[in-house]
């Protein structure tokens, strides 16, 4: 059998820094043999796991403005995301493309449609397709979740879910048809990426209110809970085995406490989903880091799509997150972008960490100082 040797100055395992001069031994297939001594200059990594990303939005790229705020860039999306599926297809071959030049080999996909099916079925990445339902007045949760069916159907090979869309564009009646596909599966949500979201389950207020007033959608149905949206809908996950909560920015301590005990007492795995360059383009906002590390909850990182962001780059939503937050150590970072998104999207069995048996990629970090990323810090995809 022939074998690939990679060295480095350090080594990234998925959970542990290692910096005694080792070697990563792999077959030609990439699947890990060892680790052993010698050394060479940067840091080799497992792959990054993109656990947020909705490739279908790719064509979108620079269309909507920064800053909008949320309830904005909905209006936008939802008036300006029909093109031709030429330039659709297109868009998805090129933004995936430039993932695994970015060195993510794993991404967990939000799907309205089938239009990346056939991009998925070459097998260039792993995916986790989250099929993504949203109707905010019960007269169409029916049709709705119809369509999902038959989205999901036509993800043939592969993981898919049905998931909700976000607290606010779930009606009751929608959720209950979703609640029985949640059983020991990976779902996701947006997740408090707004103050309106709060607002509108608080107390029926908000720019959330404006939105569907515009899009003509009656709201009589909702009735506002009094607390804040995730408190208002995390019941409703419980069946869930995994749940991915994506974006979070409004997010409180009595949020994350909640989830803490409701994941103990649920036996579920809860993941707060980062994506600091999408939440500054929409909202010039970054989420809590340090909130959500104090806590010790499980940290993940995704893109989002190229609708509300520069690029389909891991490290360079690193980058962002060291440039507020210098004080975080490298590994930790490293850590949020390989083993704790592939446990998310439950692909850990291939990616995420250098065990015995993986085939989980091989990156190769260079430009850092001090075990600190930088604007010059670069990837380079090894396997």
């Amino acid at each position: 059998m022939s074998y690939l040797k990679f060295s480095a100055d350090q080594i990234f395992t998925g959970t542990e820094l290692l910096s005694d001069q080792l070697v990563l031994i792999t077959n030609k297939d990439g699947s890990i043999i060892d680790l052993v001594a010698e050394e060479n200059a940067g840091i080799l990594a497992p792959g990054f796991v993109n656990a947020h990303c909705h490739l279908e939005l790719s064509h979108m790229k620079g269309l909507i403005p920064e800053h909008t705020g949320l309830p904005k860039f909905i209006l936008k999306i939802v008036n300006e995301r029909h093109h031709s599926d030429e330039l659709i297809l297109n868009a998805i071959a090129n933004a995936e493309a430039s993932m695994i030049v970015n060195g993510i080999v794993a991404v967990g996909d939000i799907s309205n449609n089938a239009l990346s099916v056939a991009q998925k079925q070459l097998g260039n990445l792993a995916y986790h397709n989250f099929i993504e339902v949203s109707g905010w007045k019960p007269a169409i949760a029916l049709p709705r979740y119809k369509n999902a069916i038959q989205v999901r159907a036509q993800f043939k090979s592969g993981n898919s879910t049905l998931n909700p869309h976000a607290p606010y564009s779930v009606s009751n009646d929608l959720w209950e048809l979703l609640q029985p596909h949640f059983e020991d599966g990976v779902i996701t949500i947006h997740n408090q990426e707004n103050p309106a979201e709060n607002q509108l389950f608080e107390n029926g207020e908000g720019d959330f209110v404006s939105m569907y007033q515009a899009m003509n959608i009656d709201q009589t149905h909702f009735t506002p809970t009094g607390k804040t949206s995730l408190l208002s809908v995390l019941p409703k996950m419980q069946k869930a085995r995994n749940i991915l909560l994506v974006h979070n920015t409004e997010s409180t301590p009595q949020d994350i406490l909640f989830a803490n005990q409701q994941a103990i007492q649920q036996n579920q795995h809860i993941h707060w989903c980062l994506c600091p360059n999408a939440n500054l383009y929409i909202e010039n906002k970054m989420p809590p880091i340090e909130m959500l590390r104090r806590y010790n909850v499980n940290i993940t990182i995704g893109t989002d799509s190229l609708a509300s962001n520069h690029q389909l780059s891991i490290l360079e939503e690193l980058k962002t997150i060291s440039t507020y937050s210098p004080e975080i150590p490298l590994e930790e970072l490293l850590q949020w972008a390989t083993f704790n998104g592939a446990k998310a999207l439950q692909l850990d069995y291939e990616f995420g960490s250098f065990e015995k048996g993986k085939k989980p990629g091989v990156i190769l970090l260079t430009n850092i100082e001090n075990e600190q990323l930088n604007t010059h810090s670069k990837i380079q995809r090894i396997i």
